[in-house]
């Protein structure tokens, strides 16, 4: 079903004619033709454009790898600042923010929890309250869905920027409805506005949608590593290798210690919902075991309804550590600005599934134990779903 975006509604509203705007985006904030929002609100009519801000990886998604902070520059072609919220600040100081009449959003979620853009809109609402302009989010699809909640909800004292609110790392919501509940239940205090969709269904993934894939940050290169990511992103707090450098990030899973085939077979073995696991032998081009040959497996998504990434990625990890405990080994702090607790803890949302995995119980038994948290939290979040 085609769908039209939030952004699209917003600038056939008119309701920007007259107003000086920042706008939150990057390569990603597109519509169905392409079209980017920043040059849309340039060229409206009686619409100024005073400021661009960038999220992770830059307003242009030019730096590959994660945790490398984007510096501010000038957009030439625009003539406007361009202000990096991924450098000495992570929030819209006063400064980038004297002389807008409004903050206007359009950011691509991914649908987990640790993607830090939904932490890059959670800091614009907290300092626009602050600074008293008011915030517009433009809502997206949540291209995994809008059904399926999974994983552990993350728990008090493991606060960082790829988790700074209590949810579970599949959370089922798009990015305004997630504005909606960051702003109303962390008491974030900004005058909100949420231009929803229209078209889109719950059950929607990005290729029912009739919208073009824009990688929405350099890793993500399809909806196929988006539909993963929710789990296998847990291999950044080890050092196996969870994809990077190579053409299928998230998807080829590895290290120099194991063995493809029997991997493979254990992953297998399993009995996972929605997916097989395809023996796969890859070599990094940078980022873990750059150069380095390394063995494991490819995830094939066979199923989406069925398939749960959140526990499929803890048994990758839990297979990974059998395959040679004495290979296998935790990323060490720091990681994306936190420098004490374990990255693999901050990811996972607290230390329990570390712990766990370290006494040796499964996947399945910690999947069991999520169960609680994900009935509450689609509790938490009903008074906020847009869609059907």
């Amino acid at each position: 079903m085609a769908v039209t975006l939030g952004s699209t509604r917003l600038l056939a509203s008119g309701r920007l004619k007259g107003l000086r705007v920042g706008v939150v985006a990057n390569p990603a904030s597109v519509d169905h033709t392409y079209a980017h929002i920043v040059d849309q609100v340039r060229a409206a009519d009686g619409v100024a454009l005073a400021a661009i801000f960038g999220p992770q990886h830059g307003f242009r998604s030019d730096l590959q790898d994660n945790m490398i902070e984007t510096a501010h520059a000038e957009d030439r072609a625009r003539r406007v600042p361009v202000y990096s919220l991924y450098s000495e600040t992570r929030e819209p100081t006063a400064e980038m923010l004297a002389g807008l009449d409004v903050l206007v959003i359009d950011l691509q979620d991914i649908g987990a929890r640790i993607y830090t853009f939904i932490y890059t809109m959670a800091n614009c609402l907290r300092a626009c309250g602050r600074h008293g302009v008011p915030v517009i989010v433009c809502d997206r699809p949540n291209p995994i869905g809008g059904v399926e909640v999974e994983g552990e909800t993350l728990l008090h004292g493991f606060e960082s920027f790829v988790g700074l609110f209590p949810i579970p790392m599949r959370h089922g919501l798009t990015i305004g409805e997630l504005a909606r509940l960051f702003n109303d239940r962390f008491a974030l205090g900004a005058d909100l506005e949420i231009v929803p969709m229209e078209g889109w269904r719950r059950a929607d993934y990005a290729d029912d949608c009739r919208m073009p894939w824009v990688m929405p940050s350099p890793n993500m290169p399809t909806l196929d590593s988006a539909i993963v990511y929710p789990g296998t992103v847990l291999l950044e707090g080890t050092l196996a290798s969870e994809g990077r450098g190579t053409t299928r990030p998230f998807e080829l899973v590895g290290g120099p210690w194991v063995r493809a085939e029997a991997f493979a077979d254990r992953l297998n073995a399993h009995g996972l919902p929605g997916a097989i696991f395809r023996p796969a032998v890859f070599e990094p081009t940078f980022q873990k075991h750059h150069g380095v040959t390394c063995e494991g497996c490819q995830i094939h998504v066979t199923d989406r309804g069925a398939f749960r990434p959140v526990v499929t990625g803890v048994a990758v990890i839990e297979e990974l550590r059998r395959a040679d405990p004495s290979s296998f080994a935790w990323r060490p702090p720091p990681y994306e600005y936190e420098h004490r607790l374990m990255p693999i803890d901050i990811l996972a949302g607290s230390s329990v599934m570390r712990e766990a995995l370290e006494r040796g119980a499964s996947a399945e038994t910690l999947a069991a134990g999520w169960r609680d948290d994900e009935d509450a939290f689609r509790a938490l979040r009903a008074p906020y779903l847009r869609y059907d």
